[in-house]
């Protein structure tokens, strides 16, 4: 994975604007002996936002943009003139990118649709100017507010790819081989275990002008939801699929047997797997012959919708289409209407060369704004619980 092109998990340093302090100036004119305090608001601080983008398909940019800072807010000044709001941070993800608090592990947000925004961390608010504490009793307040601290976090982004159908099966099972078959694409094929190392999508052609998605993610093995071999690292991406297609040669020893370890791996994963719909196909069925195929079928998973298929030879490709196509229509597997519960990163979900990545000669907030806040604060301040009025970015 090195070398791939295809990044699905990265961890960033962001940090939003700090707000610009509020101005204590006062109004000074030759013919005006009492020009009152006039000093303006600090601008507020820049935000740090994730934009949805339909036509990324990978996190690779973010893999080399490890610290992103907005803009700081600057300070107001006499005439009442607010302070520049500090410029914003649009940080563009492909769809499908959820975002996990690195420290904990917590779920935050999540960027599903071409042009969404989400303000990651907000800005500080600019610090009110003192003319805003002016009143009958106290005609020169020589004080304002400093500004709101920026916001500093380390955060997670993971990609879990938007597909129609999911492919899961153990290595060797034939799925690289189908999806060349019924896509453009053109995953490597090899007559050896984890032939596949990354997920490939392919758009798969149906009846007339129709199509759908099938992502292909490399083979699970028993014991892949507590990180053994590479399914760990993908099963993320079928948690977005709308149909889960089950796939054992027909050379396994027990059939029924391999599919309830692909069950239990998943379910182990994330237990809302479970409620999928499911479709079994037994590949490599061109060694078979129809009274071989009668007599396997009572021993085939009851209540799974299961077909016979070569991608070599085409046997079952359209049965296999149409009954894909059925699941994906049905109102009730619709992803939008049953949306997913994403599990907390413990240590099984984790990448370790990403988790032991180190953010080097980066200032912490908390002393920079500490330094900032000492310079801006004055003796004479009065905060009460009015101190922050909420108004409109």
């Amino acid at each position: 994975m090195a070398d791939s092109n295809f990044i699905d998990y990265v961890k960033i340093l962001c940090r939003s604007g700090k707000g610009g302090a509020g101005s204590r100036h006062f109004y000074r004119a030759k013919y005006v002996p009492k020009g009152g305090p006039d000093g303006g608001d600090g601008g507020r601080g820049g935000h740090i936002i994730l934009r949805g983008n339909s036509h990324m398909w990978t996190l690779l940019p973010l893999k080399y943009r490890r610290h992103i800072f907005a803009g700081n807010g600057q300070s107001g000044s006499g005439g009442r003139s607010f302070g520049k709001d500090g410029e914003d941070v649009v940080v563009e993800v492909p769809c499908g990118t959820v975002v996990f608090d690195a420290e904990t592990g917590e779920y935050l947000t999540e960027v599903t649709e071409d042009g969404e925004e989400i303000k990651l961390l907000r800005g500080g608010r600019g610090g009110l100017g003192n003319w805003h504490f002016k009143s009958a009793t106290n005609r020169t307040p020589r004080y304002a507010q400093p500004g709101e601290p920026a916001i500093e976090k380390s955060i997670i982004l993971e990609l879990k790819l938007l597909a129609d159908v999911g492919l899961v099966g153990f290595p060797n099972a034939g799925k690289s081989t189908l999806l060349s078959a019924i896509s453009a694409a053109r995953p490597k094929i090899a007559d050896y275990p984890f032939t596949t190392m990354e997920p490939q999508l392919g758009i798969v052609h149906y009846r007339g002008d129709q199509s759908f998605v099938m992502a292909d993610i490399p083979g699970i093995i028993e014991g892949a939801s507590e990180g053994r071999g590479l399914g760990l690292r993908f099963l993320r991406h079928i948690e977005r699929n709308a149909v889960l297609l089950f796939m054992v040669p027909a050379d396994a020893d027990d059939i029924n047997e391999q599919y309830q370890v692909l069950v239990r791996e998943l379910e182990q994963f994330n237990p809302q797997l479970a409620d999928k719909p499911r479709v079994l196909a037994v590949s490599k069925s061109d060694m078979l012959d129809d009274e071989l195929m009668a007599e396997m079928r009572p021993s085939l998973p009851d209540g799974v919708p299961a077909v016979f298929i070569s991608a070599v030879t085409g046997m079952g490709i359209t049965e296999l289409k149409d009954m894909l196509w059925t699941q994906i229509n049905d109102e009730r597997n619709r992803i939008d209407t049953d949306p997913i519960t994403h599990r907390p990163l413990d240590g099984h979900h984790r990448v370790r060369e990403e988790d032991e990545f180190i953010f080097e000669n980066v200032p912490t907030v908390s002393d920079e704004d500490a330094e900032d806040f000492e310079e801006d604060f004055d003796d004479d301040m009065i905060f009460d619980d009015t101190d922050w009025i909420d108004v409109d970015d």
